[in-house]
């Protein structure tokens, strides 16, 4: 089972940029969105006309229109969805699990969206509390010994290999020391593996976010700030990993590039 995550910087700018269209020749068959910017008949409409229109769909869109939302797409059976990470972030659009049955084995697929914050703001106690609540959930995941997997757009470098100009971003959010703490503990404490580190080996690198502006996508300083993180039971599974970094600038449909992984299921 290959699964692909990306933020598509909003579905129906992605559709008409060719998004939708790369997404369903991906090769995929779980797909989590993040940033959907849509509501169901929005999103439904941006899928019509492709494979991906037959396909089972967990929205949970924001209440505020134009802004966030999150999706998981799955071309097996969906067995139940849950959107409740924390009340305080009910309708906000930034948590969809969905729980996918896949050769008879139940596989929980969370797209999780998490904004980029601002240090020294209310802006970034928000966001800690937001990765503090998704840290809760996947402590129920390592307690009950699931096949589940975190994916979706943190808006954090975990380390230094995931960011190429990680010395003129000290002190700024995506790459706090306290920001980074949540995604260690998620590993050391609640066994998360972030598969695609332990496939690709050491960075610099793979990026997955390029500014539009300026030279950034060519001389690619980016940030790797989208991720897989699965339980140990299911990163056991994972057998391959790849970033869908568009060829050219010109071809990029999105500011973000699609994170694949290959399940053994």
């Amino acid at each position: 089972m290959i699964v692909a995550s990306v933020n598509v910087n909003g579905i129906r700018a992605a559709h008409r940029r060719g998004g939708v269209d790369w997404l369903a020749t991906s090769g995929a068959e779980v797909l989590t969105l993040q940033e959907v910017r849509a509501d169901d008949d929005q999103l439904r409409a941006a899928l019509a006309g492709t494979p991906l229109a037959a396909w089972e769909v967990a929205h949970s869109p924001s209440s505020a229109k134009g802004r966030a939302g999150v999706a998981v797409l799955s071309r097996h059976p969906v067995k139940e969805v849950r959107t409740d990470v924390g009340k305080e972030f009910d309708g906000a659009g930034r948590w969809v699990e969905a729980d996918v049955v896949v050769g008879g084995e139940v596989v929980t697929v969370a797209s999780a969206y998490v904004h980029t914050g601002q240090a020294g703001t209310p802006r970034q106690d928000e966001k800690y509390r937001f990765l503090e609540a998704v840290g809760t959930r996947v402590e129920g995941w390592a307690a009950d010994g699931r096949l589940a997997v975190l994916t979706g757009d943190l808006n954090v470098a975990h380390t230094a290999d995931d960011l190429k100009n990680w010395k003129g971003n000290r002190g700024k959010a995506g790459f706090l020391p306290d920001e980074q703490a949540h995604l260690t503990r998620w590993a050391q404490e609640h066994g998360l593996v972030d598969v695609t580190r332990r496939l690709h080996g050491p960075g610099p690198g793979p990026y997955t976010w390029w500014s539009w502006r300026g030279q950034a996508f060519d001389n690619d300083a980016g940030w790797r700030i989208d991720y897989q993180l699965a339980t140990a039971p299911l990163a056991e599974r994972a057998v391959a990993a790849s970033v869908g970094r568009a060829a050219t600038y010109a071809e990029r449909w999105s500011d973000h590039a699609a994170v694949l992984v290959e399940y053994a299921i």
